[in-house]
């Protein structure tokens, strides 16, 4: 018991403080000892009463998730390669190096395991099936993005861990070696030795890992170019004029990874509403859209499958073209989007 109490208070993790807290009041968008998005909100926030709420019967598939078992260690990528693991979790294999974002396979997603536990088939993944990682990008510090438990397994195989300003307070905590940690504010780009360029850009989002400490790390989305290739990967956000400007800056590219789901009025304007992510991927100027953040976990009171569903007319209507693989099956650009229809049942 004394070993859980251990590690549930391990990955709550750490804020910022002494001269790390000192460097980021100094930047232009942490005022008021916190963290601000480019266009503050008022959160209209309709709170649902949990007791007496009813909850949709298909808030959760009713049976296993169709999966493809990959050998990722001895996968080739011609052309920058997708693996996603559910939720956001992905592995891009590129010619310049392995790049690992938001990973997640303790399959459950809190300090406490068994609060919001992963779907069927969405846990045949572990840390040990991963390859040598030569990038791992962290977008923000919530539990279903930065996860202690599969950090620590994976911490000696990483050479380097790029990270929003302040989350890497957290990876030290943890045992990183801080000189492996890179921290980027909104606009910052870091090229690696293998030639993988990073840049970090605004997100619409919050942070925190403790209900009375919100916002004292930053949050982010990425551009990724690997060789001639352009990769968007939003991390958590909700619509907003910086997908755009992101786009004009930035763009065109060749995929957007954009969140879909766990959308709530619980929390309306940090996430991608039903089929706003076919808009934002316009607003990027991207030529292929995958959707993210579904697909693993409960997180809202919307059906499992619903930000897809919904999603789909959406893409059609905007002449959005969309790649959808199963959990584990492997999609290299320049290839035909996956197309099957394997969410279909409740």
């Amino acid at each position: 018991m004394a070993m859980v109490s251990c590690a549930v208070v391990k990955s709550v993790g750490t804020n910022p403080k002494g001269e790390e807290l000192t460097r980021l009041e100094a930047l232009p968008n942490y005022k008021n000892g916190a963290f601000e998005n480019l266009a503050e909100r008022a959160d209209s926030t309709v709170k649902h009463n949990l007791l007496f709420h009813r909850r949709p019967e298909t808030i959760r598939p009713s049976r296993a998730l169709p999966w493809v078992k990959t050998d990722l260690n001895t996968l080739v990528a011609t052309a920058p390669t997708i693996v996603w693991f559910g939720h956001s979790s992905l592995l891009i294999k590129t010619g310049q190096g392995n790049i690992l974002i938001d990973p997640i396979f303790s399959n459950h997603a809190g300090p406490i395991p068994g609060i919001i536990t992963a779907f069927k088939g969405t846990t045949n993944y572990h840390a040990e099936d991963m390859p040598p990682i030569d990038v791992l990008v962290i977008s923000h510090d919530h539990y279903d993005h930065l996860d202690y438990r599969t950090l620590k397994k994976l911490k000696d195989h990483i050479k380097v861990a790029i990270v929003p300003m302040g989350v890497g307070s957290d990876l030290v905590y943890w045992g990183f070696n801080p000189k492996k940690i890179i921290e980027l504010n909104w606009d910052q780009s870091v090229t690696l030795p293998g030639g993988l360029r990073f840049t970090a850009t605004p997100a619409q989002h919050r942070s925190n890992r403790t209900y009375n400490k919100e916002n004292k790390t930053l949050w982010a989305s990425y551009v990724i170019q690997a060789g001639h290739y352009r990769l968007f990967y939003s991390g958590d956000s909700g619509y907003g004029p910086h997908f755009k400007k992101i786009g004009q800056q930035y763009g065109p590219f060749d995929l957007a990874l954009l969140e879909c789901g766990q959308y709530s009025p619980n929390w309306p304007w940090t996430h991608l509403w039903l089929g706003q992510a076919a808009q934002a991927t316009v607003d990027l100027q991207a030529r292929l859209l995958q959707p993210i953040h579904w697909a693993k976990f409960k997180e809202a009171d919307h059906p499992w499958n619903e930000p897809i569903e919904k999603l789909l007319p959406a893409a059609q209507k905007l002449n959005v073209q969309m790649n959808v693989p199963c959990i584990g099956e492997p999609y290299t650009l320049g290839d035909p989007p996956k197309k099957a229809v394997w969410w279909n049942f409740n």
